[in-house]
């Protein structure tokens, strides 16, 4: 490797746009969650992990949700059940 290099004449490299209607982010994941997600794609003979995670979040995001109050309820009443 050379001691001094000229980046006199460099250019930047491509940069890749990111698709419309996407945004690109950093999260932080735990390593068990990705793994699993890295099986899955793997198992099915290749894709993108990425893809996979985003179709999941997408589904649950269109689940319907249980209200708050409901929810809040329900916990309330199992625990109750439990300490008697």
């Amino acid at each position: 490797m050379r001691r001094e290099y000229d980046f006199s004449k460099g250019t930047r490299g491509a940069v890749l746009r990111v698709p419309p209607k996407k945004t690109r982010i950093t999260i932080r994941l735990d390593n068990d969650i990705l793994d699993w997600f890295r099986r899955q794609v793997d198992e099915a003979g290749g894709g993108n992990y990425q893809t996979l995670i985003n179709e999941a979040l997408h589904s649950f995001m269109l689940q319907k949700q249980e209200p708050l109050e409901s929810a809040l309820r329900r916990v309330v009443r199992d625990e109750i059940r439990r300490a008697v």
